[in-house]
């Protein structure tokens, strides 16, 4: 019996040379359900969530359903279109480092993809070396907020926001530190991220922010080239004329709000002493040995 299914074809022809033998058929319904086929498997996001009901699972679009809710979001209807082809993706030139302050990658992982939070980050590294990423590299995350670092008031449009699955009161695992040590050197390869360009939230955002907290092991990443630390042994008196706030600002930090820049400051480089905003001598010494490695 004849199929009552009509299927749409176009005909495809060759003009200004030879016809192939026959003709070149295209069954695009054919073609489309193929196509659908292979999407459905092999599209399969492997994301630890959260099992919940309470807290609804954000979609997951497909590559290409989200393709076109960029190009809906991002074209003004009223304009004529010509393509240029002289353009850039924004280039991180940061990596920000957090700590999630939540207890586990699945329920991180949930925060990021509620529409209500407005948070994200392009990595979140867990405990056991897991590395989860949610965003390219390219895309702008949510992860910095209000935040300034040197003259730069927009760290999200520059940087890389890294989250460390930790609750902000304990030590950060050796397997989760080799991993990202392994992403901070694939990230600082591929887009040539300078030495000093390696920093914290509580960095650029002292007055809200203290992640990752004073167990993170900054001492160690400067020592494999990412971020700084100063001499421990040959820490220098300042001179008469050194400015402590100069100082601060030169490194990066805003400093409108004086103590909370000190705390930041003492929390990340004094390691095991009281973060209050006094500079002692010895902080004073090391803030000049840090400063001197901007010249």
């Amino acid at each position: 019996m004849a199929s009552c299914v009509s299927r749409k074809t176009t005909t495809v022809e060759l003009k200004g040379k030879e016809p192939l033998p026959g003709r070149i058929i295209v069954d695009t319904a054919v073609l489309q359900q193929a196509v659908q086929e292979v999407v459905k498997d092999t599209i399969k996001p492997d994301i630890p969530l959260l099992d919940t009901s309470l807290i609804p699972i954000a979609p997951l679009l497909t590559p290409e359903e989200r393709l076109a809710e960029q190009k809906r979001s991002g074209i003004y209807k009223q304009a004529d279109w010509a393509s240029a082809i002289h353009y850039d993706l924004r280039k991180p030139n940061f990596v920000i480092i957090h700590h999630t302050s939540q207890n586990s990658v699945a329920q991180t992982i949930r925060t990021f993809q509620l529409e209500h939070t407005q948070v994200s980050a392009h990595y979140v590294v867990g405990k056991d070396g897991q590395i989860v990423q949610m965003l390219n590299d390219y895309e702008r995350a949510w992860h910095a907020g209000r935040s300034k670092w040197g003259a730069v008031t927009d760290l999200n449009s520059v940087s890389i926001g890294i989250e460390l699955d930790n609750n902000g009161r304990e030590p950060f695992p050796e397997q989760q530190i080799g991993a990202l040590l392994v992403l901070l050197d694939t990230l600082k390869t591929r887009y040539n991220i300078p030495q000093l360009n390696f920093i914290g939230h509580a960095d650029v955002a002292p007055t809200r922010k203290d992640d990752p907290n004073a167990f993170f092991p900054w001492k160690k990443l400067a020592e494999r080239g990412f971020g700084i630390w100063y001499n421990e042994d040959y820490l220098l008196e300042p001179p008469a004329n050194f400015n402590p706030v100069d100082a601060l600002k030169i490194i990066g930090y805003d400093t409108s709000n004086l103590g909370a820049a000190i705390r930041a400051f003492k929390r990340k480089f004094i390691v095991n002493k009281e973060v209050d905003t006094i500079l002692t001598s010895y902080d004073r010494a090391v803030l000049y040995d840090l400063y001197r490695k901007y010249y």
